[in-house]
């Protein structure tokens, strides 16, 4: 999950960098120049309407004449995508000659529907091509205004105020949270918040791409596109790149997708990816099929054993209880397993997980606001700095308390006991990107981890000594960490 993060933001610098705005852009926004007055004569808008600014530069602008009626806007009404095309090739043409009907009127005379100039003049600029032919009738989307007005004007006259409120919040999935990487039109959507032609519907920015776009959405758009005056400048939180923030429990855990849906009870390596599709899909239950006659109270009991086992080298996620339920459906026999924690009550667990990230998340933004953790690091010196930072934080609750198992304890009270270091521990190193499991033995529990391609064994609960630190059980050999036991 770390990975495709990593992927998304270079995709999305890379997007926004044809926004770069040159030394000379702000001489070159010639502004486009108002034709006429509005004096009120949409009955349907008032002065107190959000969109009201930009349906009167757009009017004043001669890009829209209303609905129907000479006194009507419709500013709820859909647009279809010809009616997208039009005002767009309206203002193309305006920016290109200062009249904008000429764009229309160099493709007039040809016949056929009467959008289809406008059409042609936005395909002659290279706005658009034919992905939307045979479409022009029906409602457009925001997502496709997003593609059309992405072209609208030269790139180099839009400046990109919103970019690291954009690059940080959305590459974090914090805001605009509703455009994926699949969404249509993604690039050209981004585009429109960096240069402050969208802002969002809500408080996390959603863009709404599926919704039809509504005339006085497409109003805002238009205008601002027109108007640097009207564009909008986002107050989203900026966060330095090296922080966390946003993360969450689900990101820890790589997976390809890959579910087997019944795992043999040895087969620990597919219950392994059955487990980590779950964890990193937000799940707690895990559904598998059998043949009839394989399952019996038996089986069911150790195959939670052997989940619950795997589960283990996941000490972060808080996961050390399980349940099954099975029955018979036709030939085949269903077996539902659900994980829960024994550390919490059931309607506890959500909140303790995500307040545990982030604790874990303050400490990982605070090594690196500090300086104790750099770019230029090896993966050793981070995690060793993490091993100190967990012994100096955290002594051994010899009460052995049940919240002292958990990672959550550990970071709020600096009380724990293996598995509760070991939970932290494990998601402070996950943070940094660098991968680790467990190792168990029936009473004892501790890490290991691959640090620049070397494998480890570190146990934080030994290394934390009432001496002090024990730097003896940081990055140890197996031989050495098993043979303690």
């Amino acid at each position: 999950m770390r990975k495709k993060w990593q992927i998304c933001t270079l995709v999305l610098a890379a997007i926004l960098a044809f926004g770069i705005l040159p030394a000379r852009a702000q001489a070159m926004e010639t502004g486009f120049t108002p034709i006429r007055t509005y004096e009120g004569q949409f009955s349907d808008i008032s002065p107190d309407s959000w969109f009201y600014d930009t349906v009167k530069a757009l009017y004043e602008l001669g890009l829209t004449n209303g609905k129907g009626t000479p006194d009507h806007f419709d500013p709820g009404g859909d647009l279809t995508v010809a009616e997208v095309a039009t005002m767009v090739s309206r203002l193309r043409s305006l920016y290109e000659s200062g009249d904008s009907e000429a764009g229309r009127n160099a493709f007039a005379g040809s016949g056929g529907e009467w959008y289809l100039p406008y059409v042609a003049h936005l395909q002659s600029q290279d706005v658009i091509g034919q992905e939307f032919e045979g479409s022009y009738d029906r409602p457009a989307t925001r997502a496709e205004m997003a593609h059309v007005l992405a072209g609208a004007l030269p790139q180099s006259l839009l400046e990109p105020v919103n970019r690291e409120a954009v690059a940080s919040g959305y590459g974090r999935g914090l805001y605009i949270q509703d455009v994926k990487e699949d969404t249509p039109y993604r690039d050209d959507i981004l585009l429109l918040y960096d240069w402050g032609v969208a802002g969002g519907s809500d408080d996390t920015g959603s863009f709404r791409p599926d919704w039809r776009i509504s005339r006085s959405e497409a109003a805002a758009m238009v205008a601002r596109l027109a108007y640097a005056d009207l564009r909008v400048t986002l107050d989203w939180e900026v966060l330095p790149s090296y922080s966390k923030k946003g993360y969450t429990l689900e990101e820890m855990v790589e997976s390809d997708g890959t579910f087997y849906a019944s795992p043999a009870l040895g087969d620990r390596e597919k219950i392994d990816a059955d487990i980590r599709y779950m964890l990193a899909s937000g799940e707690r239950k895990i559904r598998l099929e059998y043949p009839n006659g394989t399952v019996t109270r038996q089986f069911a009991d150790q195959l939670l054993s052997a989940f619950l086992d795997v589960a283990r080298d996941y000490v972060e996620q808080t996961y050390n209880s399980v349940t099954a339920l099975y029955s018979l459906n036709g030939d085949r026999s269903r077996v539902e397993i659900i994980f829960s924690s024994s550390l919490y009550d059931e309607s506890e667990i959500d909140r303790f997980r995500e307040e545990t990230m982030a604790y874990a998340i303050g400490v990982h933004d605070q090594m690196w606001a500090e300086g104790a953790i750099t770019e230029d690091m090896s993966e050793y010196d981070k995690a060793r700095v993490y091993f100190t930072w967990i012994c100096d934080h955290c002594r051994y609750d010899h009460t052995d308390s049940l919240m002292s198992h958990s990672g959550y304890q550990a970071f709020a009270t600096g009380l724990a006991v293996c598995d509760g270091y070991t939970a932290a521990y494990n998601l402070l190193l996950k943070l940094e990107g660098i991968r680790c499991g467990t190792y168990s033995t029936t009473n004892h529990i501790w890490t290991v981890a691959e640090l620049d391609g070397e494998t480890y064994h570190i146990d934080t609960t030994w290394g934390d000594q009432d001496s002090g630190i024990d730097y003896r059980f940081f990055a140890m050999t197996e031989k050495f960490a098993v043979g303690r036991f």
